[in-house]
């Protein structure tokens, strides 16, 4: 297990939204096929589907008289919220939370006559977190024997008494909310105002909001009306692929350089198989045309209002496949043209921009997202408060040992990550490692198991703290960043010449070890007159007390070789601020920047031991490593590092060494 990393609290207004958005999502993603196979049967059987079934749609009456129930109507009153309550519940308190959370939400299904959506992502969760802190209050007091009586009473008696709540209040209360929001909504349509909406929903999903409103406001709303109307119009606010389509068009005629070469096949990526997010880099490098975004949206909700038209049920994936199947029988040709005509708005407004534009595309994306977060304001010294600096942002994790399981992480964990983790297990297979796990996930499912962690740059923050012991890589392009070569890289240098270097890793920072891997060099070049380590650059007994003054003394040894300027030396203060360079086994390794590497002469690393040991935020540290690297130059000796501190016997020999020819013997063996 490599060293952790140990990452500053993050306190994004953004960031909080997306997690919530996430937590949302996370009930209503692993259920979509329940959702599809909803709105397939509604499509057919019921009273105005393709094959109207009585007994299945539940219409009409039966050969005694009885009202026919069919499945719809059970479905989407009982199964549907059930399993949305089990998976929030499961998500706070695993499978305990999840049952206790579905016995909730049956008082509030019971309550009403109104579908319990919003009611069951309240109950679910609530359930299993109720239950988890009830379960601490007798934790480790349970007389052997007692314990399966104890749990299974408590869980029982709790999930009852959260039904009579429910039965008796919360339903209440919901379905007065549902009933509102289903008023504003009403209104909203009645006075032609809906296409309105497309002003927030369109910049929200670039800022990856889009789970957020699609499926903790939309979805829910979308199946009541559903549910009396036999189709809504609100399932294909955000999910319309013809906004983005018509930016990714644009490119294909009017851009240059890199993204005109990648657009076609991105349109492809987000039309057909329905990963928007493919299209975000493409506005993000462009921030203005967020006004095409939203001109194709506005057309598109207008032209489904005009037209009465809608889905029957959730389309997930946004392709025009999904759409196209869950379109309500009496609103194809509306349907069709709404995402024909989105698209076609937001092409001609896309064009125009790009056309009068001086740059078209053949800039780098990530100074593009840099410059369009200035312009919203989230690198201001005030709301840098809210969303921390992410620009300068660069985690190290320390990999020691071969890479075999990678994760391409998103924020629901179907669309980005699916595709990308396709890219790369198809250029792993070929390099020739088909044994390497190239998986995706929802960054709400990470887990500390993997050795590389990919995500979108602006979603990494939030995969950082779950995977605090992998190597973290930041794209800003989902088709063919260039990445992905550097992980086929370190997965080459892993698998064939032992344990991967430290690697600093962020938006800007996160490298592979080049092909050569950490043992090219001999071990005097990595420890000798001429290398990045020098006997005069070893410290045995350091003189600071406090971690700021130890980085001090780390950064005036490089000084002293002539390696930075003193720009460096506060750089190193400054990414202390962001991100925590504890490393775990009594080390740090405090560095510069990603901005700072111009202040860099040339690579250099220095050594502070403390045989006392010193507080790094919570943290004792007994060796601090200054680290000043151009070229990777620097990332032979890290990768000796690495292999040390993972190692007790040898960080032992380090705390008892007398001598610097001692850690520079120990380092030069370590590289032999």
């Amino acid at each position: 297990m490599a060293t952790e990393t140990v990452a500053k609290p993050r306190t994004s207004l953004r960031v909080g939204v997306q997690k919530f958005g996430t937590f949302l999502s996370g009930m209503i993603m692993p259920n979509i096929g329940a959702f599809i196979a909803w709105g397939l049967i509604t499509a057919l059987f019921i009273e105005k589907g393709w094959i109207p079934v009585a007994e299945l749609g539940g219409f009409g009456t039966d050969a005694e008289g009885a009202k026919n129930v069919g499945i719809v109507g059970p479905m989407v009153t009982y199964l549907l919220p059930i399993l949305i309550a089990y998976t929030g519940g499961r998500m706070v308190y695993d499978v305990r939370g999840g049952v206790v959370g579905a016995i909730a939400t049956m008082g509030v299904i019971a309550g009403t006559d109104a579908p319990m959506f919003i009611g069951a992502m309240i109950m679910g969760p609530l359930g299993g977190w109720t239950m988890k802190q009830i379960d601490r209050l007798w934790e480790g007091k349970i007389r052997p024997g007692f314990e399966m009586l104890v749990n299974n009473f408590s869980a029982g008696i709790w999930g009852a008494a959260l039904a009579l709540a429910g039965f008796y209040g919360l339903s209440w209360i919901v379905q007065r909310f549902t009933e509102g929001a289903g008023a504003v909504v009403g209104f909203l349509v009645n006075n032609g105002l809906l296409p309105l909406t497309s002003i927030f929903i369109e910049p929200a999903k670039v800022l990856f909001l889009n789970n957020a409103i699609n499926h903790g406001v939309l979805t829910p709303l979308g199946i009541q009306q559903s549910l009396e109307q036999g189709k809504s119009i609100l399932f294909l606010l955000e999910a319309n692929p013809g906004p983005g389509f018509g930016i990714l068009l644009a490119y294909m005629f009017f851009g240059r350089g890199a993204a005109k070469a990648s657009a076609p096949g991105a349109a492809v990526i987000h039309f057909l198989g329905g990963i928007h997010e493919i299209y975000f880099p493409y506005v993000l490098m462009k921030p203005i045309l967020i006004l095409a975004a939203i001109g194709g949206g506005m057309t598109g909700i207008a032209t489904l209002a005009i037209t009465n038209s809608g889905l029957v049920a959730p389309a997930a994936p946004g392709s025009i496949i999904a759409v196209l199947a869950q379109t309500s029988r009496d609103s194809y040709i509306g349907v069709i043209l709404a995402v024909v005509l989105a698209t076609t708005v937001s092409f001609l407004i896309a064009s125009l921009i790009l056309r009068t534009s001086k740059n078209r595309g053949e800039e780098d994306l990530s100074e593009a997202t840099a410059r369009m977060e200035a312009m919203k304001g989230k690198k201001s010294s005030v709301s840098s408060t809210l969303v921390g600096d992410r620009a300068e942002r660069s985690d190290v994790a320390v990999l020691t040992r071969p890479v075999q399981n990678i994760v391409f992480a998103c924020d629901a964990g179907m669309g980005s990550s699916a595709m990308g983790a396709s890219v790369l297990r198809n250029k792993i297979k070929a390099a020739g490692f088909p044994d390497v796990k190239v998986t995706n996930s929802a960054i709400a499912n990470l887990n500390d198991t993997y050795d590389v962690v990919v995500t979108h740059q602006d979603l990494t923050e939030r995969a950082q703290p779950r995977t605090s012991s992998a190597v973290h890589y930041s794209v800003d392009n989902f088709m063919n960043s260039p990445k992905y070569d550097e992980i086929v890289e370190l997965v080459k240098t892993s698998n064939t010449e032992g344990p991967a270097a430290a690697h600093p890793t962020g938006a800007a920072e996160a490298t592979a070890a080049p092909s050569h891997g950490a043992h090219a060099a001999e071990p005097t070049a990595a420890v000798g007159g001429k290398g990045v380590l020098l006997r005069e650059s070893v410290v045995l007994n350091g003189k600071a007390r406090d971690r700021d003054t130890a980085i001090d003394e780390a950064g005036q040894l490089l000084l002293d070789r002539g390696a930075v300027d003193v720009s460096y030396v506060h750089a190193m203060h400054e990414r202390e601020e962001s991100v925590s360079t504890y490393m775990g086994s009594f080390l740090a390794i405090p560095h510069g920047t990603n901005d700072a590497k111009e202040h860099i002469k040339h690579s250099a690393v220095s050594i502070v031991r403390y045989p006392e040991g010193i507080d790094w935020g919570g943290k004792q540290v007994k060796f601090v490593v200054g680290v000043a690297g151009l070229n990777n130059e620097h990332l032979h000796i890290l990768s000796s590092i690495a292999k040390i501190f993972t190692n007790k016997a040898q960080v032992a020999q380090l705390e008892e060494a007398t001598t610097v020819e001692e850690v520079l013997e120990l380092f030069g063996k370590v590289n032999a």
